[in-house]
């Protein structure tokens, strides 16, 4: 396997007040080259080259200023991975760099609070974009022009992403590069970072509130798995609450408290995760493909896929296959 030339560059920033583990994360999902076979070059960028001081007193020496930024263009991304206070202004220097990244074709990325930052940019308007769920009102009222979803683990709108909050960080970054890389390379950074490669269902899921962890929701676990080892079969609601051996309102319930999400959306996504593995690392039909991953037909597929990922199946076998 030979690594690609065309290496997506990619500038994190970096600034005063920062947490170490929101640098961390998309320096570490993009930069590990054995993964993701030198496809991305990461590169860490202040205003001004030189010392910040992150929020627990840490003294880190980053090595280029936001000239470094410049060279962006078509296909590389910016990712502003956080934000210390969502009452600080972003200084002028930070929205003149990402406007005329974003400009020159480079993917805007916001993880967490950085959602703010691209919004004081000007990027959002009209767009789809998540935050940290305890800063999402705040969000929403500062912003009436976004449209905020604060269920979701990340919004992309192609050419600005945003995650919500923390870890949401890791999903985001493991989906971007899933789209762009490949499923596989995805799944190799999930497993050497000991994370899912994929979490299905939204940050509804962690908001503070007395959902008691009890014997319903492993039932409701071992239904997933049950299904999850089985996708090729037609499965609904009324089985998977039989199977559980609750009612359909009772398993609907005990479903979205522990995932975020309803069963329906859950299954899609599993299936579509699977269409995308066979596509890229097996050489089945589509009509196989279709089958395997309960599509049913390859009409099914091709609807669901293009609508999941903006492509035709074919089109994705063919981008990815081989390259992960």
């Amino acid at each position: 396997m030979q690594p690609q030339t065309d290496a997506i560059q990619i500038a994190v920033l970096a600034f005063d007040g920062m947490s170490p583990f929101h640098l961390w994360v998309p320096t570490t999902v993009f930069g590990r080259i054995y993964e993701s076979d030198g496809r991305y070059k990461v590169t860490i960028c202040a205003e001004q080259a030189g010392p910040i001081m992150t929020s627990d007193g840490m003294i880190l020496s980053v090595p280029h200023g936001f000239d470094r930024v410049d060279n962006l263009g078509q296909g590389d991304m910016v990712i502003v991975p956080t934000w210390p206070n969502i009452d600080q202004q972003p200084s002028p220097a930070l929205i003149t760099c990402l406007q005329a990244a974003h400009d020159r074709g480079a993917i805007l990325v916001g993880l967490c609070l950085g959602a703010f930052v691209l919004a004081e940019a000007g990027l959002l308007a009209g767009k789809r974009a998540t935050t940290h769920w305890a800063y999402a009102d705040a969000f929403a009222k500062r912003y009436p022009d976004i449209a905020c979803e604060p269920d979701q683990l990340y919004a992309d709108e192609g050419d600005v992403v945003t995650s919500a909050g923390v870890a949401a960080g890791l999903d985001c970054c493991l989906y971007l590069m899933r789209k762009q890389i490949g499923v596989e390379a995805a799944n190799r950074t999930a497993r050497n970072l000991v994370v899912s490669p994929h979490r299905a269902g939204g940050q509804a899921q962690y908001i503070e509130r007395p959902v008691p962890k009890d014997l319903g929701e492993s039932r409701v676990a071992d239904v997933m798995v049950r299904i999850r080892n089985n996708l090729k079969e037609p499965h609904s609601i009324d089985k998977a609450a039989a199977h559980a051996r609750m009612s359909r309102r009772t398993f609907t319930r005990h479903f979205a408290n522990q995932t975020g999400t309803s069963f329906t959306r859950w299954l899609l996504s599993e299936r579509l995760a699977l269409s995308q593995l066979l596509l890229e690392t097996t050489s089945l039909s589509m009509e196989s493909v279709a089958y395997e991953a309960g599509f049913g037909s390859t009409m099914s597929l091709r609807h669901h896929f293009r609508q999941a990922f903006g492509l035709p199946p074919g089109a994705w076998r063919k981008q990815f296959k081989g390259t992960a």
